[in-house]
């Protein structure tokens, strides 16, 4: 399956977690690994499809045709690729061409939810809770109006939450691997509440038990196909569009959109638009771009794969104003004046600028001693914008030795080197180790980098310029190279 950048965003989630070591957040789309049974050439093989395709997609393929999802504007057609089942292309595209349409009445969404026979029964639930209800419900109909999409889906997918315990060991000492384990407890709590406000009172509703293995599954499919930035859709299958796979080569996040095509006399239909990013040759596969800024660990764990671009490795540095410091009343209304909290999570990109607010909220956190007096009410204005270059030597080696210690701790947890990882990377490793492999030596990549950058500034404190000498040459009691200047009484 795969799904559309230009719908989906790490900024506008469906489904909100507690912040853990890694961002989370929706949009579509993981390598497909379909059920291997189905490979049988079913009596009823499209003409226009691969013979060896199975014959779930060619089922799938008749039942676009019957809805009309197949029309003039149907450029593409289901095909095997090395990433797994995707779309090939039927003739020369040109970039930012209409691929294929998709008509709002075939979507899965909360309004699908609300005007299904679960609707009431859902009101009050998570939209994304609701939908997955939903999909379960469907999926256990065999009447189901899109069970010709529903025997598609595949059962799992290489996303970390699907991971067996002596598969996420490989992970040891990752942040993806708590935040996995987080993830993990955070939909089996959604499935017991559920369990406890709906299923025990509605079993008239479902055709069979509901368990947790179809909630994972569910969670799944939703975590990876919904596409989302759809003009007021936050959640929303789309079968057929989203066969389209990811690319790293592909740049671009618009490459879908809604639209309004006549559907009589008086009315319209509202459509989803696929469009090629890119010129592609007749045969060949269409591809998209999930999302430009997810990090190897957040497509590791929403879509079952990773890349080998450096600045999709990352590391979230977590730090905390503690209750103890005696300045703890002034430094949080500090913080939160500017945006932040007690506690805060910078996110670090290999061979990226830091965040904007790192460094000011780090000489935050250690002021104290004789640079204390900033924290008075006389420099609340002014504070964050003095934090933005270093207060004084103590003040900034007291930052470079806490990052430092913080990254050699996380450094210590790994049970592999970079350069162990990095022998194994050249042996034939399936894909979830292959995946595991390439996290832990990510994660310990922007470890060192940070360990080397701070190691690097603490030599050079020496050279830098700090607030008194800022003021004092405000004041103009400072020369260019910082030497005080005496002025003679007359």
């Amino acid at each position: 399956m795969a799904t559309p950048m230009a719908l989906a965003s790490s900024s506008s989630n469906f489904l909100s977690l507690p912040r853990t070591a890694t961002h989370l957040s929706f949009s579509p789309k993981w390598p497909v690994l379909y059920p291997k049974p189905c490979f049988s050439i079913s009596s009823l093989a499209s003409p226009d499809l691969d013979p060896s395709l199975p014959s779930n997609v060619h089922t799938f393929w008749q039942w676009l045709r019957q809805e009309g999802m197949v029309s003039s504007k149907t450029h593409v057609k289901p095909a095997i690729f090395p990433e797994g089942l995707g779309l090939a292309t039927t003739k020369d595209l040109s970039k930012n061409e209409v691929v294929l349409e998709v008509p709002k009445r075939f979507w899965i969404n909360p309004d699908a939810v609300t005007d299904s026979e679960i609707g009431n029964a859902c009101s009050g639930l998570k939209p994304w809770v609701s939908v997955a209800l939903f999909l379960i419900r469907e999926n256990l109909k065999d009447d189901s109006r899109w069970r010709r999409y529903l025997d598609i889906l595949p059962p799992q997918t290489d996303s970390t939450v699907f991971w067996s315990e002596e598969e996420l060991e490989e992970l040891q000492g990752t942040q993806l691997l708590s935040t996995t384990l987080n993830v993990k407890e955070y939909v089996k709590s959604e499935f017991l509440k559920v369990e406890e406000q709906i299923l025990r009172h509605h079993n008239d509703l479902f055709p069979s038990p509901v368990t947790l293995d179809d909630f994972f599954w569910a969670f799944g499919i939703l975590r990876s196909r919904a596409f989302s930035r759809l003009r007021g859709q936050n959640l929303v299958l789309i079968p057929f569009a989203d066969l389209v796979n990811h690319s790293v080569s592909v740049t671009s996040e618009e490459h879908a959109c809604e639209v309004k095509a006549p559907a009589g006399l008086f009315s319209w239909d509202v459509l989803f638009s696929l469009r090629s990013p890119t010129s592609v040759k007749a045969g060949e596969q269409v591809f998209i771009q999930y999302d430009l800024k997810k990090s190897n660990a957040e497509l590791a764990l929403d879509y079952g794969f990773i890349e080998p671009k450096s600045d999709r490795n990352a590391y979230t540095l977590t730090f905390e104003i503690p209750e103890s410091d005696p300045f703890f009343d002034d430094k949080l209304d500090i913080a939160e004046t500017n945006g932040l909290g007690e506690t805060a999570y910078f996110d670090i990109v290999l061979e990226r600028p830091f965040p904007p607010a790192m460094l000011p909220f780090l000489r935050l956190l250690v002021l104290g001693g004789t640079d204390a007096y900033l924290l008075e009410s006389l420099f609340r204005n002014s504070i964050w914008g003095n934090l933005e270059m270093p207060v004084s030597r103590a003040n900034e080696e007291l930052v470079c030795q806490m990052v430092r210690d913080v990254c050699e701790a996380a450094l210590s947890a790994y049970h592999t080197t970079i350069e162990e990882d990095e022998k194994v990377k050249g042996e034939n490793l399936d894909s979830r180790l292959r995946i595991a492999v390439g996290i832990r030596e990510g994660e310990k990549r922007v470890l060192q980098q940070l360990i080397k950058i701070f190691h690097d500034r603490e030599l050079e404190l020496d050279e830098l310029e700090f607030y008194q000498d800022r003021r004092l040459k405000d004041f103009g009691l400072c020369g260019e190279q910082s030497e005080i200047i005496f002025w003679e009484s007359k």
